[in-house]
């Protein structure tokens, strides 16, 4: 199953004749599956502290991703490189980390819509008008008075 498409039943095939041994070779090396090095993928004991670790880098930077959400930082690029971390052990990570990227150069695309685009412009400028007429009204009805030079009541 080719997960960067939706067609099923894809097979890569040779262009040359051959019988495709070394395209085979180059699109299992970048298939789904472990990065690991092979020396640690030969012994098991090995190979599974290797993923724990993995694991645990992985979720210590998402985590740090969440926590970055609500305070200052570029909190959803590290939840995304955490997941790249994920991605370089566990298949359902590099699955979704897949999903994402597609799914983002997809709303890029819309975005690049010449409709798309003006409704948008269209939106934000009646949003800022509103936002003006408000603070008009509230400055009209209040007046403007610096915070330093309130008067105690």
């Amino acid at each position: 199953m080719n997960t960067g498409s939706d067609k099923p039943g894809e097979v890569a095939m040779a262009v040359d004749g051959t019988d495709g041994g070394e395209a085979e070779r180059e699109q299992a090396a970048q298939g789904l599956g472990s990065r690991a090095p092979e020396f640690v993928k030969a012994r098991r004991m090995l190979h599974l502290s290797w993923q724990v670790g993995v694991f645990i880098l992985g979720l210590a930077v998402v985590v740090a991703g969440v926590i970055m959400l609500p305070l200052p930082g570029p909190g959803w690029v590290v939840i995304f490189g955490g997941m790249a971390i994920w991605a370089t052990e566990f298949v359902w990570a590099q699955l979704v980390l897949r999903w994402t990227k597609r799914k983002v150069t997809e709303a890029a695309q819309r975005a690049l819509d010449p409709k798309v685009r003006r409704r948008n412009i269209i939106l934000t400028s009646i949003g800022l008008v509103i936002i003006g007429a408000l603070m008009a009204v509230y400055l009209w009805k209040f007046g403007f008075e610096m915070p330093w030079k309130i008067k105690d009541q």
